[in-house]
Protein backbone atom coordinates (compact mmCIF):
# COMPACT_ATOMS: atom_id res chain seq x y z
CA UNK A 1 0.00 0.00 0.00
CA UNK A 2 2.50 2.82 -1.20
CA UNK A 3 0.36 5.21 -2.85
CA UNK A 4 -1.15 8.18 -1.09
CA UNK A 5 -5.41 7.43 -1.75
CA UNK A 6 -5.92 5.33 0.97
CA UNK A 7 -9.52 5.23 3.02
CA UNK A 8 -10.86 3.48 5.78
CA UNK A 9 -15.13 2.39 4.75
CA UNK A 10 -17.54 0.52 6.09
CA UNK A 11 -19.61 -2.56 4.54
CA UNK A 12 -23.36 -1.54 4.39
CA UNK A 13 -24.80 -4.35 1.86
CA UNK A 14 -25.48 -5.06 -2.02
CA UNK A 15 -28.18 -3.72 -4.11
CA UNK A 16 -28.37 -2.82 -7.93
CA UNK A 17 -28.64 0.18 -10.33
CA UNK A 18 -28.86 0.76 -13.62
CA UNK A 19 -26.15 2.44 -16.18
CA UNK A 20 -26.85 4.65 -19.53
CA UNK A 21 -28.02 1.39 -21.44
CA UNK A 22 -30.21 0.85 -18.81
CA UNK A 23 -28.51 -2.55 -18.07
CA UNK A 24 -28.66 -3.73 -13.98
CA UNK A 25 -24.84 -3.55 -12.72
CA UNK A 26 -24.81 -4.76 -9.05
CA UNK A 27 -22.84 -2.78 -6.50
CA UNK A 28 -22.22 -3.04 -2.60
CA UNK A 29 -22.24 0.19 -1.34
CA UNK A 30 -19.53 1.44 1.41
CA UNK A 31 -19.47 3.75 3.83
CA UNK A 32 -17.09 6.40 4.96
CA UNK A 33 -15.99 5.80 8.32
CA UNK A 34 -14.50 8.96 9.61
CA UNK A 35 -10.56 8.93 9.44
CA UNK A 36 -7.91 11.32 10.60
CA UNK A 37 -3.98 10.79 10.01
CA UNK A 38 -3.25 10.32 13.44
CA UNK A 39 0.76 10.08 13.10
CA UNK A 40 3.25 10.37 10.62
CA UNK A 41 6.36 8.09 10.60
CA UNK A 42 9.61 9.13 8.41
CA UNK A 43 12.35 7.70 7.20
CA UNK A 44 14.98 9.52 8.96
CA UNK A 45 12.92 9.02 12.49
CA UNK A 46 11.34 5.85 12.38
CA UNK A 47 13.18 3.62 9.49
CA UNK A 48 10.25 3.65 7.23
CA UNK A 49 7.65 6.22 5.83
CA UNK A 50 3.88 5.22 6.52
CA UNK A 51 0.76 7.31 7.61
CA UNK A 52 -1.16 6.38 11.14
CA UNK A 53 -5.17 6.99 10.51
CA UNK A 54 -7.89 6.76 13.37
CA UNK A 55 -10.82 5.69 12.15
CA UNK A 56 -14.47 6.07 14.23
CA UNK A 57 -15.68 8.48 16.27
CA UNK A 58 -12.74 10.63 18.12
CA UNK A 59 -13.96 12.12 20.91
CA UNK A 60 -13.04 15.98 20.85
CA UNK A 61 -9.63 17.01 23.01
CA UNK A 62 -10.79 18.81 26.39
CA UNK A 63 -8.11 21.83 25.77
CA UNK A 64 -8.27 22.77 29.41
CA UNK A 65 -6.28 19.17 30.41
CA UNK A 66 -2.67 18.62 29.56
CA UNK A 67 -2.39 17.37 26.19
CA UNK A 68 -1.16 13.66 26.38
CA UNK A 69 0.38 11.06 23.69
CA UNK A 70 0.38 11.81 20.04
CA UNK A 71 -3.29 11.47 19.47
CA UNK A 72 -3.84 14.83 21.66
CA UNK A 73 -0.59 16.28 19.80
CA UNK A 74 -2.75 16.07 16.29
CA UNK A 75 -6.11 17.46 18.13
CA UNK A 76 -7.48 14.16 18.36
CA UNK A 77 -9.45 12.36 21.41
CA UNK A 78 -10.29 8.59 21.70
CA UNK A 79 -11.12 7.24 18.46
CA UNK A 80 -12.87 3.00 17.54
CA UNK A 81 -8.94 1.76 16.38
CA UNK A 82 -5.97 2.26 14.58
CA UNK A 83 -4.32 1.21 11.12
CA UNK A 84 -1.32 2.16 9.61
CA UNK A 85 -0.28 1.93 5.60
CA UNK A 86 3.45 2.26 4.52
CA UNK A 87 3.69 5.76 2.01
CA UNK A 88 6.28 6.72 -0.05
CA UNK A 89 4.85 10.39 -0.34
CA UNK A 90 3.90 11.74 3.37
CA UNK A 91 3.83 15.13 1.36
CA UNK A 92 0.51 14.35 0.57
CA UNK A 93 -0.61 14.16 4.19
CA UNK A 94 -0.82 16.41 7.27
CA UNK A 95 -1.57 15.28 10.85
CA UNK A 96 -4.96 16.04 12.00
CA UNK A 97 -6.51 16.16 8.44
CA UNK A 98 -9.60 14.16 7.67
CA UNK A 99 -10.08 11.93 4.96
CA UNK A 100 -12.71 10.73 2.98
CA UNK A 101 -14.24 9.86 0.05
CA UNK A 102 -13.72 12.89 -2.69
CA UNK A 103 -9.83 11.31 -3.23
CA UNK A 104 -11.71 9.03 -5.41
CA UNK A 105 -13.76 9.88 -8.48
CA UNK A 106 -16.58 7.97 -10.65
CA UNK A 107 -15.19 5.59 -12.93
CA UNK A 108 -11.62 4.83 -11.60
CA UNK A 109 -10.69 1.26 -10.64
CA UNK A 110 -9.78 0.41 -6.75
CA UNK A 111 -8.59 -2.62 -4.69
CA UNK A 112 -10.53 -3.40 -2.02
CA UNK A 113 -9.28 -5.43 1.35
CA UNK A 114 -11.16 -7.03 3.98
CA UNK A 115 -11.75 -9.71 6.76
CA UNK A 116 -14.32 -12.43 4.96
CA UNK A 117 -16.45 -14.28 6.85
CA UNK A 118 -15.66 -16.81 9.66
CA UNK A 119 -17.43 -20.21 9.25
CA UNK A 120 -15.70 -21.75 12.21
CA UNK A 121 -14.42 -25.43 12.14
CA UNK A 122 -15.71 -26.86 8.70
CA UNK A 123 -15.39 -30.68 6.98
CA UNK A 124 -13.37 -30.96 3.55
CA UNK A 125 -16.73 -30.10 1.83
CA UNK A 126 -17.56 -26.79 2.82
CA UNK A 127 -13.99 -26.20 3.58
CA UNK A 128 -12.15 -27.13 0.29
CA UNK A 129 -15.27 -28.28 -2.19
CA UNK A 130 -14.95 -31.94 -2.21
CA UNK A 131 -17.67 -34.06 -3.47
CA UNK A 132 -17.21 -37.10 -0.69
CA UNK A 133 -18.30 -40.65 -0.73
CA UNK A 134 -21.22 -42.19 -2.07
CA UNK A 135 -24.66 -41.13 0.13
CA UNK A 136 -25.96 -45.15 -0.28
CA UNK A 137 -26.15 -46.88 3.21
CA UNK A 138 -23.81 -49.08 3.97
CA UNK A 139 -20.56 -46.91 2.35
CA UNK A 140 -19.74 -45.86 5.61
CA UNK A 141 -17.63 -43.07 3.18
CA UNK A 142 -20.06 -39.98 3.23
CA UNK A 143 -18.62 -36.94 3.83
CA UNK A 144 -14.85 -38.13 4.75
CA UNK A 145 -11.64 -36.05 3.72
CA UNK A 146 -9.96 -40.12 2.59
CA UNK A 147 -6.68 -41.39 3.60
CA UNK A 148 -4.17 -38.25 4.29
CA UNK A 149 -0.85 -40.56 4.91
CA UNK A 150 0.33 -43.80 5.47
CA UNK A 151 2.11 -45.38 8.67
CA UNK A 152 4.69 -47.33 6.75
CA UNK A 153 5.87 -44.27 4.52
CA UNK A 154 6.51 -41.44 4.95
CA UNK A 155 5.23 -41.94 8.69
CA UNK A 156 3.35 -38.89 8.84
CA UNK A 157 1.25 -36.31 6.95
CA UNK A 158 2.85 -33.44 4.68
CA UNK A 159 2.34 -29.89 5.46
CA UNK A 160 -0.40 -28.54 2.91
CA UNK A 161 -2.77 -31.37 3.14
CA UNK A 162 -6.40 -30.33 2.40
CA UNK A 163 -8.47 -31.53 5.68
CA UNK A 164 -11.02 -30.54 7.68
CA UNK A 165 -10.37 -27.26 9.93
CA UNK A 166 -11.25 -23.29 10.80
CA UNK A 167 -12.78 -21.69 7.50
CA UNK A 168 -12.65 -18.01 7.20
CA UNK A 169 -11.60 -15.13 8.59
CA UNK A 170 -8.87 -14.06 6.98
CA UNK A 171 -7.73 -10.87 5.19
CA UNK A 172 -8.52 -11.05 1.45
CA UNK A 173 -8.29 -8.18 -1.28
CA UNK A 174 -10.38 -8.02 -4.22
CA UNK A 175 -8.63 -6.06 -7.27
CA UNK A 176 -9.80 -3.51 -9.98
CA UNK A 177 -13.31 -2.58 -8.75
CA UNK A 178 -15.17 0.09 -10.63
CA UNK A 179 -16.79 3.16 -8.97
CA UNK A 180 -20.19 3.50 -10.43
CA UNK A 181 -21.19 6.39 -8.24
CA UNK A 182 -20.11 8.68 -5.71
CA UNK A 183 -22.49 10.07 -3.01
CA UNK A 184 -20.32 12.49 -1.37
CA UNK A 185 -22.95 14.60 0.91
CA UNK A 186 -23.65 10.69 2.42
CA UNK A 187 -20.51 9.35 2.44
CA UNK A 188 -21.12 6.79 0.56
CA UNK A 189 -19.39 5.10 -2.36
CA UNK A 190 -20.77 2.15 -5.12
CA UNK A 191 -18.71 -0.49 -6.35
CA UNK A 192 -19.26 -2.76 -9.03
CA UNK A 193 -18.99 -6.62 -7.66
CA UNK A 194 -18.76 -8.12 -4.39
CA UNK A 195 -16.65 -7.35 -1.08
CA UNK A 196 -15.00 -9.41 1.32
CA UNK A 197 -16.36 -9.61 4.89
CA UNK A 198 -19.90 -9.27 6.14
CA UNK A 199 -22.04 -6.25 6.56
CA UNK A 200 -20.96 -3.63 9.04
CA UNK A 201 -16.79 -4.89 8.87
CA UNK A 202 -14.50 -2.30 7.69
CA UNK A 203 -12.82 -2.36 4.44
CA UNK A 204 -9.89 -1.04 3.33
CA UNK A 205 -9.79 1.23 -0.43
CA UNK A 206 -6.75 2.47 -2.23
CA UNK A 207 -5.96 2.78 -5.90
CA UNK A 208 -5.82 -0.14 -7.90
CA UNK A 209 -2.00 -1.55 -7.82
CA UNK A 210 -2.60 -3.80 -11.83
CA UNK A 211 -2.61 -0.41 -13.62
CA UNK A 212 -6.18 -0.14 -14.85
CA UNK A 213 -7.00 3.16 -15.81
CA UNK A 214 -10.03 5.47 -14.91
CA UNK A 215 -12.94 5.22 -17.16
CA UNK A 216 -14.82 9.29 -18.26
CA UNK A 217 -17.78 9.21 -16.00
Amino acid sequence: MRDARIVIGRKVGMTQVFDGQRCRVPVTVVEAVPCFVAQLKEEERDGYGAVQLAYGRCKEVNLSEPVRGHLGKAGLGTCEGFREFRVTDLGAYKVGDAIDFSIFSIGEWIDVIGRTKGRGFQGVMKRHNFSGGPASHGSMFHRRGGSYGCRQWPGHVYKGRKMPGHDGCVMRTVQNLEIVELILEKNLLLLKGNLPGANGGLVVLRKAKKGKQARAA
